[in-house]
């Protein structure tokens, strides 16, 4: 069995030998485990943790464990593929578990859980135990950190770690930071060269990703498009302006056969463009130089009213296939390079972050569900 995840707020790039036959997807009423048929179609297996929006999924194949992160809650772990769950955060102060992220670091994963209010915990015990990584509390400029939406609480969204030393870590805040630390998450420096102060949306921070093969290369998505470093975050290039299809780009993932093959997912414009218009128009562009240039994929994105706010990567010996999930619950899988999108189930409750549905319904944030119901 090859297992894999699909959610908006962890690892998200699987290698396997053969193809993945079993997909766990984070949604805003539980976990969908999807499997593979011999003939190559997929359905729903199980349903489990009913009612929770579930923000994170990890699994760690080595000891068989899927830990789900919860808006609000603590993180579950499961031994049995979903079928048991239990609480997996010791010490976790924060009322959300937000991000969770796996780094092969001398010979075994390590993890980082990101909070909402913003925390950063790591373990090295599959999650059994936590360390509380507290320098990044008082990160330079924390007393400015805020999230539009409504308790304005912000939260440790994304997180990379250098391959060469794991005592270079990068997280993104949303909305408020993106941070580096040189000594394993002791002490943080606010990196803000890309930086528009007189922006509101001016440190939306969505996915910092290093570039496979030169991890000096820094891309990360954001409310005002990508931007690029070539040094570590000391300087940046915005790669695109308000003319690219995607105004607000979260997802991103790099190509397994090439480190200049790149994908990125999001909508048309930032969220309060969405409730005016009703639509977020998500899509995936592709990109063959690294960043530099963009364009749609051969045949085309299927056209919705949804955001694709989560996307995963499946490697294996015989190719790759890329899965897309919406906050209109439904998955779409591409097994050519992103060029053509099929999908392959729908009617699951939203795959995003919390509100992003009910902002796309055109009718704002904290919508009542009889309310949401009756439009």
């Amino acid at each position: 069995m090859t297992i894999a995840c699909l959610s908006t707020n962890a690892t998200n790039t699987f290698y396997f030998e053969t193809p993945v036959d079993t997909l766990h997807i984070a949604t805003t009423d539980g976990v969908v485990t999807l499997q593979r048929s011999d003939s190559g179609g997929w359905a729903a297996a199980s349903r489990s943790l009913t009612g929770e929006h579930i923000s994170a999924l990890y699994y760690d194949a080595p000891s068989k464990t899927l830990l789900a992160a919860r808006i609000p809650g603590g993180l579950l772990r499961s031994t049995d593929g979903g079928s048991t769950w239990s609480e997996s955060s010791p010490g976790v102060a924060e009322e959300a578990t937000y991000s969770l992220r796996g780094f092969a670091i001398g010979g075994r994963t390590r993890l980082y859980l990101g909070t909402q209010p913003a925390g950063l915990y790591v373990s090295d015990d599959n999650g059994l135990s936590w360390s509380d990584l507290v320098a990044l509390r008082t990160a330079p400029m924390h007393d400015r950190w805020q999230f539009p939406s409504p308790e304005h609480q912000p939260h440790l969204k994304t997180l990379a770690v250098d391959p060469r030393n794991a005592d270079v870590i990068y997280a993104g805040v949303e909305q408020g930071a993106m941070l580096k630390s040189i000594d394993g998450g002791k002490s943080w420096r606010d990196i803000d060269g890309f930086v528009d102060y007189d922006h509101f949306v001016y440190k939306d921070m969505h996915q910092i990703v290093l570039r496979p093969g030169n991890p000096d290369e820094v891309l990360i998505t954001t409310g005002l498009g990508i931007f690029r470093s070539p040094d570590g975050g000391e300087s940046w290039r915005q790669l695109t302006d308000s003319s690219f299809r995607i105004g607000y780009p979260d997802q991103i993932l790099f190509a397994p056969d090439d480190a200049q093959r790149m994908f990125v997912a999001g909508g048309f414009a930032t969220p309060n463009f969405w409730v005016e218009q009703g639509t977020a128009r998500g899509t995936v562009m592709i990109s063959h130089d690294g960043g530099t240039s963009w364009r749609a994929p051969a045949s085309g994105f299927p056209e919705t009213r949804a955001n694709v706010e989560a996307l995963t990567l499946c490697a294996s010996r015989d190719g790759y296939e890329i899965f897309a999930g919406t906050t209109d619950g439904e998955v779409l899988c591409s097994a050519d390079g992103g060029e053509s999108w099929a999908g392959i189930i729908s009617g699951l409750a939203p795959i995003g972050k919390p509100t992003h549905d009910t902002l796309i319904a055109g009718m704002g944030y904290n919508v009542p569900e009889e309310a949401l119901t009756a439009k």
